[in-house]
C-alpha cells in the first residue's frame, strides 16, 4: 500500500487550520500544522512534504518570502491562500512561485480540485523526456530542463510565465481562449478574472517580442491568444 500524500498546512489562524486538516484527512492525506511563518521555513528546509498549502499572511515571516525561498531548493506544489482577491495579489502569489492561489472563504471540494490538479501536473512535469524540445521560429523551450531561448539567448521566464507558454508552444498556430487558458494552465476557472491571462500575456511579451524585437504572441481580437511564425 503506498503512503498518503502529506501536506503541509502553513496558517496561523488555528480554526482555518484545524478544519482543513480534519477534511483533508477524511480525504485520505496525511497532514502538519504550522501557524508560525519562520518556523515553516525551518520545517520544509528538514522535512519532505508532497504539497503546501501556504497562508500569506503570517507571523515570522510571509508566505511571499517562504514561497520564494522554497522555490530556490524545491519545486513541491504550493497553493497560497490569502483573504487579498484583487488581480495583482494573485499575480504577485504565483509570480513567487506558486502553482495556484485561493482566495478565502473557499468551498473545500474546490480545494481538493485544485489539489489533485497540482499533484497531477507535478507528476507530469517529472516525467517528461529529458529531450523535449518545443519550438515556434527560433523560440524553443525544452520543458524538463526548464529552459527557453530565443536563438541562442536564455529567456528567465516565473513558473506561470513558463506554463503559459508550454501551453501555447504545445498549441503553436492554434487560436486560445482565455477561459481555455485558464483551464489548462491555472487548472480552474477564475470567475470573472480572465484579465490574469491578459496580465501575464504582457509578462511574456515583455521579456520575448519586445526584449527580441519579434512578434511570437498574436492577439485574435475577440477571440484569444496565438503562438505562430
Amino acid at each position: 500500500m503506498s503512503e498518503p500524500i502529506r501536506i503541509f498546512i502553513v496558517e496561523d489562524e488555528r480554526r482555518i487550520a484545524r478544519f482543513l486538516q480534519i477534511e483533508l484527512e477524511h480525504e485520505g492525506f496525511s497532514t502538519e500544522i504550522e501557524e508560525d511563518g519562520a518556523r515553516a521555513f525551518e520545517r520544509l528546509m528538514q522535512e519532505s512534504y508532497d504539497l503546501i498549502l501556504l497562508d500569506v499572511m503570517l507571523p515570522g515571516m510571509d508566505g511571499i518570502t517562504i514561497c520564494k525561498r522554497v522555490r530556490e531548493v524545491s519545486d513541491v506544489p504550493i497553493i497560497m491562500l490569502t483573504a487579498k482577491d484583487e488581480v495583482e495579489d494573485k499575480v504577485n502569489g504565483l509570480d513567487c512561485g506558486a502553482d495556484d492561489y485561493m482566495t478565502k472563504p473557499f468551498a473545500m471540494q474546490e480545494l481538493l480540485a485544485r489539489i489533485r490538479n497540482a499533484m497531477r501536473r507535478h507528476t507530469t512535469t517529472d516525467h517528461l523526456p529529458i529531450d523535449e524540445k518545443l519550438q515556434i521560429s527560433d523560440l524553443i523551450m525544452y520543458p524538463a530542463r526548464y529552459e527557453v531561448q530565443v536563438g541562442t539567448e536564455p529567456v528567465q521566464l516565473t513558473r506561470k510565465e513558463f506554463s503559459l507558454l508550454e501551453f501555447m508552444l504545445r498549441n503553436k498556430r492554434r487560436v486560445l481562449s482565455r477561459d481555455q487558458i485558464l483551464q489548462q494552465v491555472w487548472g480552474y476557472d477564475y470567475s470573472g478574472d480572465t484579465n490574469v491571462v491578459d496580465v501575464y500575456i504582457r509578462y511574456l511579451r515583455a521579456k520575448i517580442d519586445e526584449r527580441f524585437q519579434k512578434k511570437y504572441i498574436y492577439t485574435i481580437r475577440g477571440v484569444g491568444y496565438a503562438v505562430k511564425d
